[in-house]
């Protein structure tokens, strides 16, 4: 006895695979640009591995990283755990999204987040004074390329630092989107605490939780039109959606560019 595919899912995957092949090089553009943002520039492989649907990284991730001596290192640890490192800092790969937007929209990359001073008394200032006063304390942002491990856990320059770094991991991902658990398990690299939800809650013009407390996901809003729809689509990301079409037929209609086939 024999299973396999049907010849319309091997086209499937065949074409998934030329997208995979296609944008190889801006996958290891987003690890370099993880591992620039890392602590140590240094990230076990198998956690870049257990979220790389998030970033659109191949299965086979980790057999390809060898093809890129310049730019990866791996190191196998006294207990057998495999950590990839960054060869060389780019200059140029350690620039954000952020600041990025920053230079071409300044105001409204000034409106997207709010530190509020802090005040012992009410000042009893309108709300154009209020936001001027709340803009002093909001720029300049923090890059999270910056050296995070130096700062001071508790102080307003390292909550916009983690801020930043939240804004940067979502912007490498395919959907501009993560759930806790993605955002947990970098962790320690990114310098992160576990007070990460109650501060994304203070930021709700840049990023939308859903979801709740345990089990949440943040969205970068800009990312997303008014009717909740990507704006900028990833080709990886148009294939998975067409997949998950097909997902809920049963068979290919006449009016589809394959015919009438079984899908798997």
């Amino acid at each position: 006895m024999w299973f396999g595919f049907t010849e319309f899912m091997e086209e499937l995957l065949s074409e998934e695979q030329s997208i995979m092949d296609a944008m190889e090089m801006d996958r290891v553009d987003k690890v370099r640009k993880l591992l620039t943002m890392s602590a140590n520039k240094r990230i076990p492989l198998s956690k870049i591995h257990n979220c790389r649907t998030l970033f659109g990284i191949p299965n086979d991730f980790r057999d390809r990283v060898v093809k890129y001596p310049n730019y990866f290192r791996i190191v196998v640890e006294d207990d057998g755990k495999r950590i990839l490192e960054l060869v060389n800092w780019d200059p140029l790969l350690a620039v954000s999204a952020l600041e990025k937007e920053f230079m071409v929209d300044e105001d409204r990359a000034k409106k997207a987040f709010k530190f509020p001073v802090k005040h012992g008394k009410d000042l009893d200032l309108n709300m154009d004074d209020q936001r001027k006063l709340n803009l002093l304390n909001t720029l300049p942002l923090v890059s999270p390329y910056s050296e995070g491990s130096k700062l001071d856990v508790w102080t307003l320059e390292a909550e916009k630092y983690r801020v930043g770094v939240i804004h940067e991991f979502l912007s490498l991902t395919l959907e501009k989107r993560a759930s806790i658990h993605h955002i947990v398990e970098f962790k320690d690299e990114f310098c992160l605490t576990k007070h990460i939800y109650h501060m994304l809650l203070k930021q709700p013009k840049a990023f939308y939780l859903a979801g709740t407390e345990m089990n949440w996901a943040v969205f970068l809003k800009d990312a997303y039109d008014e009717n909740g729809d990507l704006i900028k689509k990833d080709p990886q990301v148009i294939f998975n959606e067409k997949l998950y079409k097909y997902a809920q037929m049963k068979e290919i209609g006449p009016e589809s560019d394959f015919g009438t086939k079984k899908i798997i």
